[in-house]
């Protein structure tokens, strides 16, 4: 057991310091709208990270049917990622005591480079995690041709 002192001082350790500054936004997004799309929207977090041989995008989609995503390229070069959660039947005996989930619409838009071999892009999802790989195409680095300085 151990005894925790409280005190009048600002412990800035006794912070959690390291969270979303825009968490409050988000929970005041459907409170404003009234539409729970919105916050289905502000809730499509994705990753995007480059490797040497293709750029990865991530997206965690919990409880989301790969029927329910959509993976398209617009204009050649960005990489559209969209779908729908859908909200859970309600049944009119139940008490709900609190809803964090969002169901909704959602759509994210990546504009790709143009190393970017929009013809290749695969799409997975497995165990509630989008994975999209877009291949990188091989950058041919100019080659230089010594000339011959005469004199």
């Amino acid at each position: 057991m151990s005894i925790v002192r409280r005190s009048s001082v600002f412990d800035p350790f006794s912070v959690d310091l390291w969270t979303d500054p825009f968490d409050t936004f988000r929970s005041i997004i459907p409170a404003v709208s009234g539409n729970s799309e919105a916050a289905a929207f502000a809730n499509a977090c994705m990753d995007w990270k480059e490797t040497p041989e293709a750029h990865v995008f991530k997206a965690d989609l919990p409880g989301v049917k790969k029927e329910e995503v959509k993976v398209e390229v617009e204009d050649d070069n960005v990489l559209v990622v969209s779908g729908e959660r859908t909200k859970e039947k309600e049944d009119r005996n139940d008490k709900w005591h609190r809803v964090e989930r969002s169901s909704g619409k959602f759509v994210r838009r990546f504009r790709l480079p143009e190393n970017a071999k929009v013809e290749e892009v695969k799409a997975g999802l497995e165990n509630g995690v989008l994975t999209v790989t877009v291949p990188k195409a091989e950058v041919k680095k100019p080659e230089a041709k010594a000339i011959e300085i005469s004199g």
